[in-house]
């Protein structure tokens, strides 16, 4: 056993917290290639109930895993009391590693803190909505607590100085699916109110914009600023959670200021964005915003999880990975995702490696299970790993093993993959703060992501790869249609910008609810939507939450009283055409989708949520079609392209079923790429058996 060693403690230096983003080199801003697939799993020896790390790592380079993630949840074991380090387990791992040639992902273990801590600085825990935190479950603590800031500097520096060095370290990630953690402390509301002065140094310019004047909320004097969990005023409430939103990034940049002064040159830094939960991973997170986040990274990671059995789908792996594909425009890590997992979670034969496969497809450079083994105490002993609690070799087991087998020969191939889509998504961190102020019907917290996926979900069983943009990086001009769901907050410039893009000739796709509130959340005062009602070709004044009511399409198979729920907008016609009109005896006048040229493009607005899976794909089709992009196939086979280092295309087709389905092929031959390689020719039909993937390279020429 290597002996327990004494350490001073560091202090934070002065600015340490207050770095900008500007110090980061250009070195750091370069996109991250890979030479290979990181195929492998979290691993626990701290965890294990008898010394078994030989034999799993044995087993894990006989599955083909060729990564391990540690120590991201250890600091007690790490610094068992005080100044006082242990690093037994630690060293067990990387030795191991080292002798089984696996590379190594260290996490920084400041997401869960030691009890001695909590005893030593009790004021730690956060201060909530519901009161003061209590020691026990994780993510508990206050981010802007100096203590906490000054003993998680230490451990970092300690963990760094016994680490950087070994060969078989490739990256590290900072600290773990970090939130703001609903902190309402004395001191996060101080810094709240200082935030807001360098936004507002005059305090009249502060209550205009928020409304105070209601029910007498003004504030005359910063220092009368009353305790923001008693807020009122949607505005108000929305601008703390940005602000909490903003503590999570500065929080990175701490933690990437303090790795960077160790790292080696070969070695990357990352961090497991995670996404808003609704029983699974489902949309952007709303106690985080990674794409603030993302300048301090090297390279992107994420935590997706989702249904499995029949309820796999995939498109939670396309939705949740195309957000993080975002965050660098480019290649990114899936950190943790499903072996087993929750009871429900397990999967059928297939679906583990057509899950692993959707990964890579949508652009991932990795997979990496949420964990090697299961665990036998505590709060996740039913989130199971790839081995259960016996260890033995499994069905899990056995599939991971084949598809390591494949991605040892086919890796080089598919690495790296460079998607090109026609189709984007923007995404809004203030309109989801909005939108659970003012929520959507029945859908409330949840309504911001419920529409984005409403969308999302579309496209995606329409086989229309589409990427995801936010208002600080639009870039709107690489594609040919882009979806705007639910913009309920927006500057001006945003929509100035989305409105140049249709008459220059691109195709939007506006939502109910948007153009409505400015970023401060304060509605505009003009005709709705705001700045894009000429480019739309309509107005409205009144919108309600329907009963009894549909709509009848005027388009395509021209279904009729497809049942509406959630919301509706009286949308009145100013040169739009109607492709939807209310089916109601009161409402029928008024249209519920509409279509309107502007200039050199096309902008289309729905006006109403339905939950009618066939119309809304009927839709996004449509309005796919006017857009020149091509529907060939549609769930539950997907379709997943882009393009190697060697600048040739991949093709994935996955089969999303129990039932084999088959393809037509049309193009240039290619060269199947599953189980052996074997040639493809057009015309050809690819069959595709329950749950299964095939992956294909586009040939130099045709046949």
């Amino acid at each position: 056993m290597q002996p327990i060693k004494k350490a001073i403690l560091y202090l934070p230096r002065k600015n340490d917290i207050l770095k900008v983003a500007a110090k980061y080199t250009t070195e750091r801003r370069t996109l991250m290639k890979t030479d290979r697939i990181f195929f492998g799993a979290a691993y626990y020896d701290e965890y294990l109930p008898y010394e078994r790390i030989e034999l799993d790592f044995q087993m894990m380079k006989d599955a083909g895993m060729n990564t391990i993630r540690i120590a991201e949840s250890t600091w007690s074991t790490l610094e068992p009391s005080e100044g006082t380090y242990d690093f037994t387990h630690l060293d067990r791992m990387l030795d191991a590693a080292d002798r089984f040639g696996l590379n190594v992902i260290i996490g920084t273990p400041t997401y869960a803190i030691p009890a001695w801590l909590a005893k030593k600085h009790p004021d730690i825990l956060a201060l909530t909505e519901n009161g003061q935190e209590l020691y026990g479950r994780r993510q508990n603590m206050d981010l802007t607590n100096p203590a906490y800031l000054k003993y998680a500097e230490n451990i970092i520096r300690v963990l760094m100085e016994h680490v950087a060095c070994r060969p078989n370290v490739i990256g590290y990630q900072i600290d773990n699916e970090t939130h703001h953690y609903h902190t309402f402390g004395p001191r996060a509301q101080a810094m709240f109110v200082d935030y807001l002065k360098r936004q507002f140094p005059d305090i009249r310019d502060f209550n205009h914009e928020f409304g105070l004047d209601y029910w007498s909320n003004r504030i005359d004097d910063w220092n009368d600023f009353p305790d923001i969990r008693g807020t009122i005023n949607g505005s108000l409430a929305s601008e703390y959670a940005k602000f909490q939103r903003k503590l999570v990034a500065d929080f990175h940049r701490f933690q990437a200021d303090i790795i960077n002064e160790y790292r080696k040159p070969r070695q990357f830094i990352t961090h497991n964005f995670d996404f808003e939960w609704i029983g699974h991973s489902f949309g952007i997170q709303p106690d985080a915003d990674p794409f603030a986040s993302a300048p301090y990274m090297d390279v992107a990671g994420a935590d997706i999880y989702h249904p499995s059995q029949d309820s796999l789908t995939g498109a939670e792996i396309a939705a949740c990975g195309s957000i993080a594909r975002a965050l660098k425009r480019a290649n990114y890590l899936i950190l943790e995702t499903q072996a087993q997992g929750n009871p429900q979670w397990l999967p059928f034969p297939g679906q583990l490696r057509l899950c692993a496969y959707s990964h890579l497809a949508n652009g991932a450079n990795s997979v990496m299970y949420w964990h090697w083994h299961s665990i036998h105490n505590s709060f996740e002993s039913y989130w199971k790993g790839v081995l259960s609690h016996d260890f033995s070799a499994n069905e899990t087991y056995r599939e991971a093993a084949q598809l390591g087998a494949e991605l040892k020969k086919i890796e080089s191939k598919i690495k790296n993959l460079r998607k090109k889509n026609h189709a984007a998504i923007l995404v809004s961190h203030e309109s989801l703060s909005g939108l659970s102020q003012f929520p959507t019907g029945n859908l409330k917290a949840q309504s911001y992501n419920t529409v984005f996926r409403w969308i999302a979900d579309s496209l995606y069983r329409n086989n229309i790869e589409y990427d995801i943009i936010h208002p600080q990086d639009m870039h709107l001009e690489e594609y040919r249609m882009v979806f705007v769901p639910c913009l309920y907050s927006s500057d001006e410039a945003t929509l100035l910008a989305l409105k140049e893009y249709t008459a220059g000739g691109g195709h939007l796709v506006v939502t109910f609810r948007s153009g409505f509130s400015d970023e401060h959340i304060k509605i505009y005062h003009d005709t709705q939507p705001h700045i894009l009602a000429e480019c739309l070709g309509i107005r409205y004044d009144r919108f309600t939450i329907p009963q009894n009511t549909g709509i009848d399409f005027r388009f395509g198979s021209k279904k009729e009283n497809i049942p509406i729920r959630e919301w509706m907008e009286l949308v009145t016609t100013d040169g739009a055409d109607p492709l939807a009109a209310y089916h109601h005896s009161a409402w029928g006048d008024y249209s519920a989708v509409t279509e309107h040229s502007y200039q050199s493009g096309r902008v289309y607005y729905i006006g109403c949520y339905f939950d009618d899976q066939a119309a809304i794909d009927e839709l996004t089709a449509y309005i796919a079609s006017n857009a020149d992009i091509k529907i060939s196939h549609r769930f539950p086979v997907i379709i997943k392209q882009g393009y190697n280092d060697d600048g040739k295309k991949i093709i994935y087709y996955l089969n999303y079923s129990a039932d084999t389905q088959s393809v037509i092929y049309e193009g240039n031959d290619v060269i199947l790429l599953l189980p052996e390689e074997r040639k493809m020719y057009s015309g050809e039909t690819l069959v595709l058996p329950p749950w299964c993937v095939e992956v294909a390279e586009i040939c130099s020429s045709k046949k």
